[in-house]
């Protein structure tokens, strides 16, 4: 019997700062624009895997790939990894499938990663979606943890982090919870933690954000109607979409609702 494969999965061999990585991603082939999707933290490329399953994106290929130390991507030195290490794996990964123009879709880490990415590189990027990346410093509800709960041992703090996750008064939070150990290597934690922290603190991410050019939608639960700044960045041309019985995670509470509104924003640009 044959396969139908309705995307498909490859390795890359790259060096990013002299560290090897072996990059696992998946993609679709298309004469659109490509959507190019960046994961958060403690998920895989494969949370973006059911776009084959929408007709309303058909059209679109895609890329998608496990960031290092998550996932299914290996990383030679795991202490090596922060933001700045993963904008720059992005450039690595979309240069190697020669991508000159795409939509970004990123989510929490990979929606700041994003930002990073249409900031630093702005004439190729169409559009883009972020799904609760950090744009400002209460954005850091999870990566926060690293400063609030200090811990020397780091599968130590891991398994807490897994712990406060799981008990969270949110939508998915114990689904997410139960698959970090799975998804990412402890040694990795830290590192992109503490970088975002940082850059959410101090990296001006408010003002990169809302100097984009391009086409922009911010996507957030319902459970976060609260952030602070939802107002400002509608007043600003953001695109704003509400998730229902949402928290952080809309792959996993509401994928319907995530998709339609991707669609519906890609068909209006």
């Amino acid at each position: 019997m044959q396969e139908n494969r309705e995307f498909n999965l490859v390795r890359l061999s790259s060096q990013v700062d002299g560290v090897e990585l072996n990059v696992s991603a998946i993609h679709r082939a298309g004469k659109s624009a490509p959507i190019v999707f960046l994961h958060g933290f403690g998920s895989t490329k494969e949370d973006y895997a059911d776009i084959v399953r929408h007709e309303a994106l058909a059209n679109y290929p895609f890329l998608a790939y496990d960031a290092p130390g998550c996932g299914e991507t290996h990383c030679a030195d795991l202490s090596a990894i922060s933001i700045p290490f993963l904008l720059k794996t992005a450039r690595h990964v979309i240069e190697h499938f020669k991508l000159d123009r795409f939509h970004l879709v990123g989510h929490s880490m990979g929606g700041l990663t994003a930002l990073l990415l249409a900031h630093h590189y702005p004439d190729q990027v169409l559009s883009f979606v972020n799904i609760e990346g950090n744009i400002a410093p209460e954005d850091c509800f999870l990566s926060r943890q690293v400063v609030q709960y200090p811990e020397q041992n780091a599968e130590r703090f891991f398994t807490d982090f897994i712990e406060r996750i799981r008990h969270m008064p949110a939508y998915a939070s114990a689904l997410y919870a139960a698959s970090l150990h799975h998804k990412v290597r402890t040694a990795a934690v830290s590192g992109i933690f503490r970088s975002m922290v940082d850059l959410s603190d101090t990296g001006e991410l408010m003002g990169k954000f809302i100097g984009l050019s391009c086409p922009k939608m911010f996507m957030y639960g319902e459970q976060n109607v609260t952030l602070s700044y939802l107002d400002l960045i509608r007043a600003n041309g953001v695109r704003l979409a509400e998730i229902p019985a949402c928290g952080h995670f809309p792959m996993y509470s509401n994928p319907l609702a995530m998709w339609w509104q991707i669609a519906d924003f890609l068909a209006e640009i």
